[in-house]
């Protein structure tokens, strides 16, 4: 699913200008792929016995209206699942960024600065196995419609890309997009949640876009590219000191304008 989503949102969605930025890494959607091969069979490991306990009515999992809550639970359950996933992701997240933490659990996903679609399962497998928790949870907390888990997965994969691939398609107060998410992963220590504002809010890491970032025009673009980098630089020291990474070279950005 990761590399079905991942493809077609970097073929249809993806702003190929991204190469162009200065604080592009060399072959980043390699790296991105490689680091996400590497973890993904782990964090299937590590949730599968969530997921037996899940299927073997440990859980409250069920099949039909007439055996959940009532029609109304129906409906329901899909706001609750956000807003208790989105709540428990930003505590898990906000906390991985702990210092004596960040370096050794989240720090691979924030080597992406810009991130592609291909970022989006680019982590450390306790990472993304952490972060990932809270779904699992749920079902067993709240009862949960079969079919609305499988939904649940399907729209939780093609969220994690969307709000990698960059392309900044709408300022909404309320909802944690693209580019929202971009502000994590240029200062760092902003924007936790994953599909909401609200807990960034109440927690006071909430930083708005700029809304520079909604603008097409390459001159827009750049002054934003710009502006990132000096952010980046600036909050890199402060979180991890020493950067490591290796940034596009001048001919490798040539790529596409």
């Amino acid at each position: 699913m990761y590399y079905v989503f991942a493809s077609l949102n970097y073929l249809i969605v993806f702003d190929k200008r991204t190469f162009n930025h200065p604080k592009y890494l060399k072959n980043q959607i390699a790296l991105e792929m490689r680091q996400s091969n590497w973890s993904m069979p782990i964090m299937a490991l590590f949730t599968a016995p969530l997921c037996v306990l899940e299927v073997n009515g440990y859980s409250k999992l069920y099949d039909t209206t007439a055996e959940g809550p009532g029609r109304w639970w129906d409906y329901a359950q899909f706001p609750a699942f956000v807003f208790f996933t989105d709540m428990c992701i930003y505590f898990i997240h906000r906390g991985l960024h702990h210092p004596a933490v960040y370096k050794y659990i989240h720090k691979p996903h924030h080597k992406w600065v810009v991130p592609t679609p291909f970022a989006s399962h680019a982590f450390h497998p306790i990472d993304g196995y952490l972060q990932g928790l809270p779904y699992h949870i749920f079902p067993f907390i709240f009862p949960l419609q079969k079919m609305a888990y499988v939904f649940a997965f399907v729209f939780i994969n093609f969220w994690t890309i969307m709000i990698h691939d960059g392309e900044y398609v709408a300022n909404n107060p309320i909802i944690n997009g693209a580019a929202c998410h971009s502000i994590h992963h240029t200062a760092f220590n902003y924007n936790y949640g994953q599909f909401t504002t609200l807990w960034d809010r109440l927690g006071g890491s909430y930083r708005a876009p700029n809304p520079e970032l909604f603008e097409k025009e390459d001159h827009a673009i750049k002054k934003v590219w710009q502006e990132q980098s000096k952010t980046y630089q600036e909050m890199v020291a402060e979180v991890e000191g020493e950067d490591e990474r290796v940034f596009n070279d001048t001919v490798e950005t040539k790529k596409t304008l």
